[in-house]
Formats: structure tokens, C-alpha cells, sequence
């Protein structure tokens, strides 16, 4: 660990937020020094933190041992510039089991993921997560997504049990539901917009002080990303509209096709550009032949911003 909880919460509270893809070769195994290669580049562009092994990363695709070599690898190749951020979740005992290795291997903080199937009641939830909490050191950000919606109250309680929870990443893009949590909950927390595209509405997250996003296009059209974050940022309204016009509605309408390709267009990106990750796990597909054509056009717009 190389940073305090003040540095993590000062990192995701400003600045746009990286989550790489997980690479594996031609026979689905993780790719260490693809991997390596991927966060060297990623870290020279202009990001606050590197979030590993997240849901663009196929969190929920990886063992322990792959979990633990992942967090290894990105804390050695980060080398103190940015706060390393890997996942934790499924259930109290593995969500433990990954935030201990998650210490152990000198990341800095924990994106909580939401529990595994079931429907949960608040208490349950609540309960969930301060027991994850408890169970390490580092900074803790809950996803709150899915299964594991947080109520105002509930995130409260939370954060008044949980001393090293310093985040709250919104899964929903239910703007109402979350002005609700930060004005109930206020600056104890950091918010981070993290949909699906977060970008598309970046605007309205903004408006309500969430002031960045995890960007998962950045895995292959970071100057695009950095440009758009920028824009957003400096009240260039211009250039918002025009990239969301041209970039992020089209590939939203992509993304949609068919349930998991917010994460399998991402690594056809990559491989688009020249830097490819391999392909998605099972029960995730790779997109089609036109599928790629259109992401494939899409990537050449993204090169005029």
C-alpha cells in the first residue's frame, strides 16, 4: 500500500478512473506480460487510479491464484504513481479471502462488488459489506449495483461502522436515488459514476458532484476519453455533445446488442487497435464480424477528437 485513505479518496473524487481488461492468450490462461505491457500504457495517459481485476476485468471470471498474480503484477508495474484499486465480493467469506490478498499484495483499496444471486434486504446488505470492510486495512469502495442496491440509511450506517470506507461507486444511474445518498450521506464519501459508458451521463453526474467516472472505452480510445473528460470538466459543452452525438450514442446502441458487451466490445477495442487481450470468458460472448466492423468504425471517428 502506497497510499492513505485521504490519497485514495482524493484520487477517485477527481480525475478520470481506469479499468483495464484482464488479458488471456490463445488458450483463455492470464497473460502476465501482456497485462504488464497494457498498464505501462494506460499509466502514461492522464488517470487518477488504476482499478484491477474490476468488471471490465472480468472480476467475476478469475480464480484467487489469477486474482492475486493480477494485483501483484499492477502494483509492481504502477510503482507508487497512482493508487492500485482491485475487487473484492460474491460472498462474506470470498469477499474476505480477496480483500486480504488484495492487501497482501500492496493494492491500495478495494472496489466492493455486489453479493452473489440472491436478493438481499438492506440489513443484509449493510451487514455484508462492514464484515468485508472489517476484514482488511485498505480503503473500501462499495459498487453500489445489481443485487446490492444501498439505500440512503443503509450507506449511512455504513459509513458511520466502516472507518476505511471512502466510496460509493453508482451501478444504477438512478440520478434521484443518488442525489438522495449524497445528501444524506454528504463529503464523508466519495462518489464515482460508474454505470455502463459512464460517459453517457456524465452530465447529470456532474450536476450532482460527481465529478469523475470509470471509463472502460479508455482500454482502446484513451486520447478520446481523456479529451472527452476534459471537455466535460472545462464546461465545453461543444465537444460533449459532439463526441457523445458521434461516439457514445452509436456505441451504446452496440453495446446493447446483446447482455455482457460493455465488456466483450471493450477487448474487441483493444484488439482493434492493436493491443489485444484475448477473448472474454464464458458465460460472456466476443461480438460478431459486422458487430466488429461497426466498433471498427466507431474507432475511427473516436480518432478525430
Amino acid at each position: 500500500m502506497s497510499f492513505t485513505r485521504d490519497d485514495v479518496k482524493k484520487a477517485i473524487s477527481d480525475g478520470l478512473l481506469s479499468f483495464p481488461v484482464t488479458d488471456f492468450d490463445a488458450q483463455g490462461r492470464f497473460d502476465a506480460e501482456s497485462y504488464r505491457q497494457r498498464l505501462e500504457w494506460f499509466i502514461s495517459h492522464e488517470i487518477s487510479a488504476v482499478f484491477v481485476a474490476g468488471g471490465t476485468g472480468e472480476f467475476f471470471n478469475l480464480s484467487q491464484d489469477e486474482f492475486r498474480e493480477i494485483v501483484r503484477l499492477a502494483v509492481k508495474t504502477v510503482d507508487g504513481k497512482l493508487p492500485v484499486i482491485a475487487s473484492a465480493g460474491l460472498s462474506v467469506a470470498a469477499g474476505s479471502a480477496f480483500a486480504r490478498i488484495a492487501e497482501e499484495e500492496g493494492a491500495d483499496g478495494i472496489l466492493l462488488m455486489p453479493p452473489y444471486l440472491t436478493e438481499c434486504p438492506q440489513d443484509g446488505l449493510v451487514e455484508y459489506a462492514r464484515r468485508i470492510c472489517d476484514s482488511t486495512s485498505i480503503s473500501v469502495i462499495y459498487y453500489n449495483r445489481g443485487n446490492g442496491i444501498l439505500q440512503p440509511a443503509a450507506v449511512q450506517r455504513l459509513a458511520d461502522a466502516c472507518p476505511n470506507l471512502i466510496g460509493l461507486k453508482d451501478g444504477k444511474g438512478d440520478m434521484q436515488a443518488l442525489n438522495r445518498i449524497i445528501k444524506t450521506v454528504g463529503d464523508r464519501l466519495a462518489y464515482v459514476g460508474g454505470v455502463p459508458t459512464a460517459e453517457i451521463i456524465a452530465e447529470a453526474y456532474l450536476a450532482m458532484g460527481v465529478n469523475t467516472y470509470s471509463s472502460a472505452v479508455f482500454n482502446f480510445v484513451p486520447d478520446m476519453a481523456v479529451t472527452f473528460y476534459k471537455a466535460l470538466r472545462g464546461g465545453d459543452t461543444d465537444t460533449v455533445r459532439r463526441i457523445t452525438r458521434e461516439f457514445f450514442l452509436p456505441f451504446v446502441e452496440l453495446r446493447d446488442n446483446k447482455a455482457g458487451y460493455a465488456v466483450s466490445l471493450i477487448k474487441t477495442g483493444t484488439e482493434i487497435i492493436g493491443r489485444p487481450a484475448g477473448s472474454v470468458r464464458a458465460p460472456l460472448e466476443m461480438p460478431s464480424a459486422d458487430e466488429r466492423a461497426r466498433l471498427e468504425a466507431l474507432v475511427g471517428t473516436a480518432q478525430g477528437f
